[in-house]
């Protein structure tokens, strides 16, 4: 406490203007107004404690921090349910797996199958070392006790017991190898997380997995009524509360090591790249598929034209027959450096093909022949009016039937060898049906019209076999769609008559697309080529028109070969959902370099880079900098 007599206020002498009563009333009331207030602070300094304050401080920011997103609540399921036999994680159902027994020889690589399922599944291995003079003890206490037990039972005269003496045989020669220090022993526990989206596909999944395992005979129980416990041995929390440990020696333990990946290599086939993820070569036979069909999916600029070229040219050099559907004259380098056929589809061109020639085939039915070109035909049509009316469909298809009957052509075989009739004949059929004047309105530009020359006069070339192109490239573009399909029934009409192995490239495939016609021929094509020893090969790199169609979707069901490389970020999330991708697939193909991406063939897909010869590289290249050098 300061001393209140240094505070004071000394007494004044009275004046005239102040009385001497009144000065000496109001000086004790000054003096102790201030006497007062100093007590109060000092009062206040005493109490004060500046441990609180700072106490107060953590208070608050706690406070402000509950307002605030943190990673927990990112990362945090919307649910967390615990059941005995699986958790409900969000919309997953989630079930962990133990190994509790492996058999005596174990092969490296073991995991590999498991590793290469394609599911979503969390793996973790527990390593604890062992040291080893306290191993050593436990051995020779162990050797001990089958020593006695071996004694006893020759004194009783027991035979001889193969068991034990395996058993002695395989601790003693443990204690050979740890003394001289080869190997060193492990406690190692390995569990499996499963994710699903429904309790049956759960299970399909985890009698799946153990049946892989059970075949190697490793034997695994689930974590019944410690599914959480389970669940949080394989986070990367290093928090292993099952604890279901197995001794292991260093070369048991170094075959249990994931060191592996999906791998596309077969005895024969062709290169496709190199394997990203452990540098080993794709080579690979697509005609080895359920089906031989491939959908090549990329954004402009890519690779994805660079590398069909060079799947096109090694399977040319093992004597498959190539033909190409080329919107932007992009094969014509690589056509005329293999020897083959160039074909320029144009109003300018003498290339000519008639839609209404029918396949001649002994191994198919007349009638399936005759009712399949009218359905090609049904759609062409179609494409050139710019659709058909309810009525209109039922007239073009009865007139259609009448146009074959003009030549004579029926459902016998025999008949179908006739000289088949042409769209004028068509034409001629629809100008004596009633009905028909709007649909011959918008038909006549093909009959005697502007387009008149390319689809009225008969087929002048024949399929070659080898490498050939048809270039649609100058063709108007509201002609482009009618001439592929034309192309592409022409096409399909000499496979079948004449089976070969041959791969068919339509390049740019979005423009089948966008016409409901063109788009179902081109499904039924994909669907039916595999019984022609016919593979697809189709391209685009518009995505989203592609997928969007239920055709296009439909598509990639039917083709057994997917190869995905660099995507727009507009595009991704479809491409993810469509083919099932994980974030870093898609983060994979967000940032491949030109001719990477991902390869999938069947069930095994892998990151991949195409590779080319200095050869090979000229002949396919379209980088402009690079032709003009």
């Amino acid at each position: 406490m300061p001393d209140q007599n240094q505070n004071q206020i000394p007494p004044q002498a009275p004046t005239s203007s102040q009385p001497v009563t009144e000065a000496t009333t109001e000086q004790p009331a000054a003096e102790n107004a201030r006497t007062q207030a100093q007590q109060n602070i000092a009062t206040r300094e005493k109490n004060s404690n500046p441990a609180d304050f700072w106490k107060d401080a953590k208070k608050a920011r706690e406070q402000l921090k509950q307002g605030q997103t943190s990673v927990r609540d990112i990362i945090a399921p919307a649910a967390f349910n615990v059941s005995s036999g699986y958790l409900r994680l969000g919309s997953f159902f989630v079930k962990t797996l133990f190994v509790f027994t492996y058999p005596r020889y174990i092969e490296t690589n073991w995991l590999s199958p498991i590793i290469n399922y394609d599911l979503s599944m969390d793996t973790s291995l527990y390593i604890h070392p062992l040291e080893s003079k306290e191993v050593m003890y436990e051995l020779k206490t162990q050797v001990g006790k089958l020593q006695s037990s071996m004694s006893i039972s020759q004194e009783k005269g027991s035979p001889r017991d193969p068991e034990l003496e395996t058993a002695l045989g395989d601790v003693e020669s443990l204690r050979d190898v740890l003394q001289r220090g080869e190997i060193r022993l492990f406690q190692f526990g390995l569990y499996f997380t499963i994710y699903a989206k429904s309790v049956e596909e759960l299970k399909t999944v985890t009698d799946q997995l153990e049946s892989t395992l059970g075949g190697l005979l490793i034997y695994t129980k689930e974590t019944m009524f410690q599914m959480e416990q389970g669940f949080n041995a394989t986070l990367p929390l290093m928090k292993d509360d099952i604890n279901v440990l197995r001794n292991l020696d260093t070369s048991s333990l170094s075959s249990t090591f994931p060191f592996t990946s999906s791998e596309l290599t077969q005895d024969d086939g062709i290169l496709y790249g190199i394997n990203r993820h452990n540098n080993s070569l794709i080579v690979f036979d697509r005609f080895t598929l359920e089906n031989a069909n491939t959908v090549v999916f990329a954004k402009s600029g890519s690779g994805k034209s660079y590398f069909v070229k060079l799947e096109a040219l090694r399977y040319l050099m093992l004597g498959t027959d190539v033909i190409v559907i080329d919107p932007e004259n992009e094969y014509k380098t690589l056509c005329e450096a293999a020897g083959g056929s160039y074909l320029e589809i144009s109003l300018n061109s003498d290339k000519r093909i008639n839609p209404f020639d029918l396949p001649y085939s002994p191994t198919e039915n007349g009638e399936d022949v005759l009712r399949s070109n009218i359905a090609s035909l049904h759609g062409l049509i179609n494409l050139m009016v710019n659709g058909l009316s309810p009525e209109e469909d039922a007239i073009v298809d009865k007139a259609l039937y009448e146009t074959y009957a003009l030549k004579d052509i029926t459902t016998d075989p025999e008949s179908q060898k006739n000289e088949p009739p042409l769209l004028q004949d068509f034409y001629n059929i629809l100008s004596n049906m009633q009905g028909t004047e709007s649909l011959r309105a918008r038909l006549s530009k093909f009959i005697e019209g502007t387009f008149a020359n390319l689809y009225n006069q008969r087929t002048n070339f024949e399929l070659k076999p080898g490498f050939v192109v048809f270039s649609v490239r100058d063709l108007e573009d509201q002609l482009r769609p009618v001439a592929i399909y034309t192309v592409l029934n022409y096409i399909w009409t000499k496979v079948r008559m004449d089976m070969r192995r041959r791969l068919m490239i339509i390049d740019e495939a979005w423009w089948m697309m966008q016409y409901e016609d063109s788009a179902k021929f081109l499904h039924g094509l994909a669907k039916r080529a595999r019984k022609y020893y016919l593979g697809l090969t189709i391209i685009s790199q518009d995505v989203e028109d592609f997928l969007a169609s239920r055709y296009g979707k439909a598509v990639v069901a039917n083709s057994s070969m997917q190869i995905l490389m660099k995507q727009s970020t507009a595009s991704i999330d479809i491409i993810a959902e469509t083919f099932n991708l994980t974030e870093g697939e898609k983060y994979l193909l967000l940032e491949s370099d030109v001719g990477e991406g991902l390869f999938f063939a069947g069930l095994n897909h892998v990151a991949f880079k195409a590779v080319a010869s200095y050869t090979e590289d000229q002949i396919i290249t379209t980088d402009p900098k690079q032709l003009m050098e």
